[in-house]
């Protein structure tokens, strides 16, 4: 099942107090960018986001999804709700976060 616009409509909006929050939509789903670097994206209308360590200890019960098939555990944020936990938790997470490979031009 693809994620809805409207979700993630709602998402940024709750992230709209933060500096350079993009996406891209990516087969049906989108990733989350917070000031270049990934932060997680949404799934099947779940926002999930890395699984680093400042990203658990900041959630009160951290729980773990999967955001499809074959791909690598991620953290479930159950306070969508809350814009302030929202953007603490993309806060908390950025130092953490890989920065982006580079991509060379063909």
């Amino acid at each position: 099942m693809a994620s809805s616009k409207e979700y993630l409509q709602f998402i940024l909006e709750q992230l709209s107090d933060l500096e350079e929050i993009t996406y891209r939509a990516m087969m049906g789903e989108f990733i989350i960018y917070y000031r270049g670097k990934i932060v997680g994206g949404i799934y099947d209308d779940r926002l999930l986001v890395k699984s680093v360590k400042s990203a658990i200890s900041y959630m009160r019960t951290p729980s773990y999804e999967l955001p499809y098939e074959g791909a690598k555990e991620m953290l479930l944020v159950d306070e969508v709700d809350n814009k302030e936990f929202l953007m603490g938790l993309f806060n908390a997470m950025y130092d953490e976060l890989p920065v982006p490979k580079v991509r060379k031009k063909k």
